[in-house]
């Protein structure tokens, strides 16, 4: 009776780990949105993952296996996935956020799949099965309808197709990081590759002159509130619950929450935001969540089966 007991304990565990992962990853559009409100994108992203990776690291370090050491090749593989992943993915999306409606660009992030499935066939990592053909080119549908004029409200398809840049950046950094040498810790080389797309972001702001825009006086509470809210549920609690899944549920099932997100961020956007939600932002939305359904449940033999980690709301990488 205590062994059954036992083994029961970790269920809730397991109920909070899925939801931080479904429900603050998908909220993590709308707290974007509030917080670039007065806050400029790419300084606010880039402090965002300085402090979230400064804050991982030394838990990250402390942790697991102590003869995993950080050497110079990992901080140099960490810099280059970073910028992919953190950099050209979180940075991008944000930045779109100020012409795309949080919801939208929910949906366009969740194409990551999609697009590993395309690169790794390109370059012949993984053969695409049936299955996985099937569901890139529903989803590829998908995309199509976003992308007419008009189709999902008043965002120009130029801002549509800008926004496509982050997906893509990601699966270019995911297929990247399959063969990178990195710490084999996973929330140490989470926390590494945080810091260096942080720093990147920084720069990036810097150039094109985001940091004189930066007027504490003018930054409202609510965009403060939101800033936290993303460094501490949206980036530490929410990829520690996500490495805590992948070590005790199947690659499927932990990255079910691809499908999910959007979701949630749809319908936070059209209630907190007022975000318009179009019957062709519907059936895009749905298209792009089957096809994400059926890439991941497509099985190990196929291309579909790369397991995609470290997504925020999306932000994935290749394990």
């Amino acid at each position: 009776m205590r062994d059954g007991v036992a083994r029961a304990r970790p269920a809730p565990l397991l109920v909070a780990a899925f939801a931080a992962v479904y429900l603050i990853w998908g909220s993590t559009y709308l707290a974007i949105r509030l917080a670039i409100d007065t806050v400029p994108p790419l300084a606010m992203a880039g402090v965002r993952f300085l402090i979230a990776g400064s804050l991982l690291f030394p838990i990250a370090l402390a942790t697991g296996d102590r003869t995993d050491r950080v050497t110079g090749r990992h901080w140099r593989s960490a810099l280059v996935i970073g910028v992919l992943l953190v950099t050209g993915g979180n940075g991008v999306l944000t930045f779109a956020e100020l012409h795309v409606s949080s919801g939208v660009v929910a949906m366009l992030v969740a194409t990551v799949p999609l697009w590993m499935v395309a690169l790794a066939h390109l370059r012949g990592i993984q053969r695409v099965s049936r299955l996985g053909l099937a569901g890139l080119i529903v989803g590829l549908v998908g995309v199509g309808l976003m992308l007419r004029p008009g189709s999902v409200g008043s965002a120009a398809p130029l801002w549509l197709a800008f926004t496509l840049i982050s997906p893509v950046s990601w699966a270019i950094g995911s297929i990247y990081a399959r063969g990178a040498t990195m710490p084999r810790r996973p929330l140490l080389a989470t926390a590494m590759e945080m810091l260096c797309g942080g720093a990147a972001l920084c720069l990036i702001a810097a150039l094109l002159g985001e940091w004189g825009q930066v007027h504490p006086e003018a930054i409202s509470g609510l965009s403060v509130a939101a800033f936290f809210y993303l460094v501490i549920p949206g980036s530490v609690i929410g990829y520690s619950a996500y490495v805590y899944l992948n070590r005790k549920v199947s690659p499927q099932a932990a990255s079910s929450y691809a499908y999910v997100n959007p979701l949630v961020a749809v319908a936070l956007g059209w209630g907190f935001l007022g975000e318009t939600v179009t019957a062709t932002t519907l059936a895009a939305g749905a298209l792009i969540v089957i096809a994400v359904a059926v890439l991941l449940a497509g099985g190990r033999r196929s291309a579909s089966s790369i397991e995609v980690t470290c997504m925020e709301g999306g932000q994935p990488e290749v394990a």
